[in-house]
């Protein structure tokens, strides 16, 4: 099956049809679209919370009415089923009822971050030929050609009576496209149908819960992110829970919110759960079942602190925007509920248990194949569907996954991950620059940081570390997480037995650099 948009982008889905109506049949998805599920739950408890935001609670049946309104405004502006809809807006209700809408009218989403530079917005803009872009009051669409966009809304989130949208959604087709930058120069782009945000993400989620009744879910990452996935498809469309978010991530003004609102569970990097953790001092608050960590490998340490200072369990996800997904990676085994997984060698040939190799995953979660990049796709998705992770780990013979670490290059700081490739890029044609690398070290507070390795070209002095930032934004444009914040000044860059930068020694050396 291949979905192609109005403005000819094509979503392959590169899992064997078999299986995806395998995995409905069986009850791992539930072939329906994400508007009806949510439809469903409006129809089931109109008065339960649905979103906690800043300006307060909004019930299912309020909720329902403004994203009926929203669809209308969608409509009217000329989107509709076949169209790729970007979404910048920062985490509000205002947000919700943008990705709600969107469902409403059968076409695509495309979140990604408010506050990010323009160059990534008009690269994914572009690359997915979104023909509309919704965004906050006051906000403005990237400046720069995009051809395909017809339309730039800023969405308001009032109620208002109206006919109920009832789209004609296969649930086989994109719902949502995932942003993740990755290792690659640009940000990945990674389609996920309804089903298996419906299925495998909302298993994933649900097996999180312990408790009585509906999840009241305090996601304190953007609802834009991979990880904020978890956020309008999952737990209000798919699971019929409450999700409570703050604009911008605070640690104080968190913990108020965990005080006067009693989520179930806590969803955040390991940043932003440390940070909690140093501030909480007030032991297990009410209602309370788990901290749930994922974005970047939870330190022990960390993970430690967490548990003891809020007396509940910590779970540490691995998970990818590609497609792999296990709760307590080191202690736990995968869900193929949620997906599969795998270890091979380089040939793609399953090895003991014990032996380390690649991780590969396939199950319900499975997204369809990466967004205009056949290359992509080609080296990161094997026959079958599997997803190559480029993440190396084991199997041990009770079943249990241990992650021991990338097989690709990438720095994960503060849960956000940063490409050096992007960076070593851009640092290559400043004027001083002969040769550049860049590599994690890292960091107790947000477990890496960026450090850049570069050797001066001849006859130039050695930049400083303020002259290669400055020539990273104003030249290109970077976003600031991704600006790297050490610098290693060496006279030529190591190299490996294949002539290949040895970045092994880079590390070692930067990390002994104060």
């Amino acid at each position: 099956m291949t979905w192609t948009s109005n403005t000819g982008v094509e979503i392959p889905d590169l899992v064997p049809a078999s299986l995806r109506q395998e995995w409905v049949a069986c009850g791992l998805c539930p072939g329906k679209d994400l508007h009806r599920l949510f439809t469903e739950h409006v129809d089931a408890h109109p008065d339960r919370d649905a979103v906690v935001d800043d300006a307060g609670p909004v019930t299912y049946a309020d909720l329902d009415l403004m994203v009926s309104a929203a669809a209308r405004t969608l409509t009217g502006a000329g989107l509709g089923p076949g169209d790729v809809v970007g979404i910048r807006m920062v985490n509000s209700r205002r947000a919700v009822v943008a990705e709600l809408a969107v469902a409403a009218i059968g076409a695509v989403s495309l979140p990604f971050p408010a506050g990010r530079g323009d160059r990534d917005a008009l690269s994914l803009l572009g690359r997915a030929r979104a023909a509309g872009l919704l965004v906050d009051p006051g906000s403005d669409a990237p400046a720069g050609p995009l051809p395909h966009l017809r339309t730039t809304l800023a969405l308001e989130a009032g109620c208002a009576p109206g006919t109920r949208p009832a789209p004609v959604v296969d649930p086989r087709q994109p719902a949502r496209i995932l942003v993740s930058s990755g290792s690659e120069t640009e940000p990945k782009m990674v389609a996920y149908s309804h089903d298996a945000f419906a299925g495998g993400r909302a298993n994933y989620v649900r097996a999180l819960h312990r408790g009585d009744g509906p999840m009241r879910n305090l996601v304190l990452v953007p609802l834009s992110s991979s990880f904020g996935s978890c956020g309008v498809p999952v737990t209000i469309a798919a699971l019929g829970g409450t999700l409570i978010v703050r604009e911008r991530f605070d640690p104080a003004a968190a913990l108020r919110l965990v005080a006067a609102h009693r989520p179930t569970h806590v969803f955040g990097v390991p940043t932003m759960l440390g940070r909690l953790a140093d501030q909480h001092t007030g032991g297990r608050p009410p209602g309370l079942l788990a901290l749930v960590s994922s974005g970047a490998a939870l330190p022990p340490a960390v993970g430690k602190r967490c548990g003891d200072r809020f007396r509940t369990r910590v779970i540490s996800v691995y998970g990818a925007t590609d497609g792999v997904n296990c709760h307590d990676a080191g202690t736990g085994r995968p869900d193929p509920a949620v997906a599969t997984i795998v270890i091979t060698d380089e040939h793609g040939v399953l090895v003991p248990f014990g032996t380390r190799g690649e991780i590969r995953a396939l199950g319900p979660m499975t997204p369809l194949s990466y967004v205009a990049d056949p290359e992509l796709n080609a080296r990161y998705r094997s026959s079958g569907g599997w997803v190559r992770t480029g993440d190396e780990g084991f199997l041990d013979e009770h079943g249990v996954l241990h992650v021991t670490g990338r097989l690709r290059q990438v720095v994960l700081r503060g849960g956000l991950t940063i490409s050096p490739a992007e960076v070593e890029l851009h640092l290559s044609d400043h004027p001083a620059v002969a040769e550049a690398a860049c590599v994690g070290v890292p960091d107790p507070d947000l477990g890496e940081r960026l450090c850049a390795c570069v050797v001066p070209r001849h006859g130039h002095q050695a930049p400083d570390l303020a002259a290669l930032t400055t020539h990273l934004t104003a030249t290109h444009d970077l976003e600031p997480r991704k600006l790297p914040e050490r610098l290693l000044v060496l006279a030529a860059l190591p190299l490996g037995p294949t002539g290949k930068v040895c970045r092994t020694t880079l590390t070692r050396l930067a990390a002994a650099t104060p």
